[in-house]
């Protein structure tokens, strides 16, 4: 395992090498990674409907880093992970148009990763094939983004992505596909139970339950989920808090270790 000065110092290169990507490249990076961490939040949901409320819960965060495990082993473009550019950056081993660019890629090519989970989930009824329960939990995880206020969905964010980067940070050090594996799974399981945010998962969540009001075959509705309140009152705070949180969980190792 590399100590936290050596992989402060890898991430020099990683940004480099993020910055450089082409465009396309870069996209289609990022939708797998919107894909990997929707399959992950898809299972995490299924599972949790088909056991008790708090089993369940640690059976869904147990599931959930499922996602990142594929984003970090099998390669992707993750917006929030990527927040970790932040650091070269202000060290000057980056520019930030390199860095904003990336992130501003990863962004829109995930949330299409992501949607198209949503898609399959509903329109392929994977919520639907466990019973009803599964259907009425990923509507009700949809409606609760919008419970929050401004304040609560920003302040989760970053706690959301301080674990995040903090999974990715570690895993860049590990020395074995084993090691890495578990460098993502205990703080991703970590944020899903207690509740924190990431703006990946809900272009996942939200729009599954968005999808889930437009098909007869589910029968429901929740007139809260709305396409601008998800945008303004959730995605928003959500992913200024995503910022927030991997950028200054970057920025705290890349000044603690900066080159005198």
């Amino acid at each position: 395992m590399l100590t936290s000065r050596e992989i402060t110092k890898k991430w020099e290169a990683i940004a480099d090498t993020k910055c450089g990507l082409p465009a396309v490249r870069c996209f289609l990076l990022a939708v797998l990674a919107g894909l990997f961490i929707g399959l992950g939040a898809m299972g995490a949901t299924v599972i949790q409907s088909l056991a008790q409320a708090g089993l369940g819960k640690l059976l869904g965060a147990s599931v959930f880093p499922t996602g990142l495990m594929l984003v970090v082993l099998a390669g992707g473009e993750l917006f929030t992970g990527n927040c970790l550019m932040a650091g070269p950056a202000l060290m000057g081993k980056v520019r930030w148009k390199g860095v904003l660019r990336n992130w501003g890629i990863a962004y829109v090519g995930n949330m299409l990763g992501a949607f198209l989970v949503a898609v399959i989930a509903t329109a392929g009824g994977v919520l639907q094939s466990h019973g009803q329960a599964t259907a009425d939990l990923a509507l009700t995880i949809a409606a609760n983004k919008f419970n929050l206020s401004f304040l609560d969905a920003l302040l989760k964010g970053i706690g959301c992505n301080i674990l995040v980067c903090g999974a990715v940070f570690m895993a860049t050090g590990a020395q074995s596909g084993g090691s890495k594996a578990v460098c993502c799974f205990f703080p991703i399981m970590l944020f899903v139970l207690c509740g924190l945010e990431h703006s990946i998962a809900n272009m996942y969540y939200v729009p599954a339950g968005l999808l889930m009001q437009l098909m007869p075959r589910y029968g429901i509705a929740a007139p809260q989920v709305t396409v601008s309140a998800y945008l303004l009152q959730n995605l928003l705070p959500v992913t200024l808090g995503n910022i927030l949180g991997g950028a200054g969980l970057a920025a705290a190792y890349a000044g603690i270790h900066r080159e005198k």
